[in-house]
């Protein structure tokens, strides 16, 4: 067990570097976190969601053993996500993306492959390309407000939805691109996941971090939560090997940081959003190691 969390801090270590030197850049100079976010969501996170889903080896079969478990999770966290925000009177376009998404691709992925190699790893970048399919296109309907007029044109005319399209597209059709193209695309996307990590780090600098009982209430909903649903998810679709150990630990992990990038992209209160993503992102040094634990004994 005392290896596992030394492994788990190990993986986050660059994470709160980045976050980190987000903050001392943030607060030593004169930085527009807007512009940075902007730079981040239309530039370098398509460029990445498109490169990485034409490289994608991802199989029909692989695509429907994960999808219907991903789906489940996705729609019961917005659910729980919605009926809290309700009772709680607190809007839910800057609460519902960290309760709802997973940190499963800058920190799921070179988790599992220090856990069981390749084989672990390649089943989280197939859940992890799925919830991003997620993340683009249910996102915008959320920071618009719902599926409203504003929330269609926010994902109409969101260039990371198109880089969904165009790189599915091109992946299925087995369309080959000049590989110029392809190389500049992992290029700029490997800096996505540490940019995201750094706005965060400098929007911290700029907002005197702070703990209120919604906070907690995501984080309870995220990690606590998200578990239950992920055991739940086990059971119905009848997961085992590998795939079940993934999708537990999966489901319990810290919110995506791309979860407060895009409310702030769009104008949504992000403070909640901003503090459940360090505070989870914080804890998962204790709680990754108590989700595989857990994950052996189901």
């Amino acid at each position: 067990m005392i290896t596992y969390f030394i492994d788990t801090f190990v993986v986050l270590l660059p994470l709160f570097i980045l976050m980190a030197g987000g903050w001392i850049m943030g607060a030593a100079f004169s930085i527009h976190e807007d512009t940075l976010t902007r730079i981040l969501v239309d530039f370098f996170v398509p460029l990445l969601v498109f490169g990485s889903l034409y490289r994608s080896d991802i199989t029909p079969s692989e695509m429907a053993d994960l999808l219907g478990t991903v789906s489940f999770m996705v729609f019961a966290l917005y659910g729980s996500a919605i009926l809290y925000s309700r009772l709680a009177g607190i809007d839910i376009r800057g609460f519902a993306m960290p309760v709802i998404f997973m940190n499963s691709g800058f920190l799921g992925i070179p988790l599992m492959k220090l856990w069981s190699g390749e084989s672990a790893m390649n089943i989280i970048i197939v859940f992890d390309q799925i919830q991003t399919l997620f993340i683009f296109t249910l996102g915008f309907f959320i920071v618009g407000g719902g599926f409203t007029l504003k929330g269609l044109k926010l994902s109409l005319f969101s260039p990371i939805l198109w880089a969904v399209i165009l790189g599915f597209s091109a992946n299925l059709l087995n369309i080959v691109l000049p590989a110029v193209l392809i190389d500049t695309c992992s290029f700029a996307g490997d800096a996505a996941p540490p940019l995201a990590a750094f706005v965060v780090g400098c929007s911290l600098s700029s907002k005197k971090p702070y703990v209120d009982r919604h906070i907690v209430g995501g984080i309870i909903l995220r990690m606590g939560v998200g578990l239950l649903i992920g055991l739940a998810s086990v059971v119905m679709f009848d997961l085992q090997g590998l795939t079940k150990t993934v999708v537990i630990v999966a489901s319990a992990l810290p919110a995506a940081v791309f979860s407060y990038v895009l409310p702030s992209r769009y104008g949504a209160e992000t403070g909640h959003a901003q503090n459940i993503v360090v505070i989870t992102t914080t804890l998962s040094i204790i709680t990754i190691p108590l989700t595989f634990a857990l994950a052996r004994m189901v």
